[in-house]
């Protein structure tokens, strides 16, 4: 009978409604249940890339802290692409992402996901970087991406797992889970203090 390498000494639950998110964590194979809330992911000025990250992904989890209960662990995550300097959010519109995509064609940035872990009383985060370089890219490429994919909901206006990732990432010096949205190996050093061997 294969067993699991660990397993969650708890419940715990995954804050956030990313379908990406949901499908990796499914891969380590721990129980868990989505909670989400309307926490604000801004972040204040001056923050470096990290700090930023960082910032965003414990106010999602201090947005969930009211409603955990005795026992459950609560996971979050933030992911956002940074390139000189900016980051690169979700876009406003299908304009605005094929303006990021535009700026981003055939350049490096750095894709940056902050994992929190908390029970309430701990508090444990970690963070993954990768730096990803574009192919450099039609308008014509970019349109078609941007008007069959709608990636409104994704930072810097991109999936790595959809076409465009899949045609327009030219190198990933790093893992491609973290480009996608939750980087497994950051989410296991992050839930490390409730885990024990099965």
């Amino acid at each position: 009978m294969i067993k699991l390498p660990f397993e969650l000494r708890g419940s715990l639950v995954l804050g956030s409604a990313s379908p990406r998110r949901r499908e990796l964590l499914a891969v380590l194979g721990i129980p868990y249940v989505v909670r989400t809330s309307d926490a604000d992911e801004s972040a204040p000025d001056g923050l470096s890339d990290l700090e930023t990250v960082r910032y965003v992904a414990r106010a999602k989890a201090e947005a969930l802290l009211a409603t955990r209960s005795e026992g459950e662990v609560l996971l979050t995550a933030d992911t956002e692409v940074w390139y000189q300097g900016k980051r690169f959010g979700k876009p406003r519109d299908l304009a605005h992402a094929e303006e990021m995509l535009q700026t981003l064609s055939g350049q490096t940035h750095r894709v940056i996901t902050a994992v929190c872990a908390t029970d309430g009383r701990r508090w444990s985060q970690f963070e993954a970087v990768a730096e990803v370089r574009f192919h450099p890219v039609s308008a014509e490429f970019i349109n078609h991406y941007v008007q069959t994919f709608k990636p409104l909901d994704k930072a810097g206006a991109y999936g790595a797992q959809e076409w465009f990732g899949q045609l327009g990432i030219a190198q990933i010096v790093g893992t491609f889970d973290n480009v996608k949205g939750l980087p497994l190996d950051t989410v296991v050093q992050a839930l490390e203090p409730w885990l024990r061997t099965a």
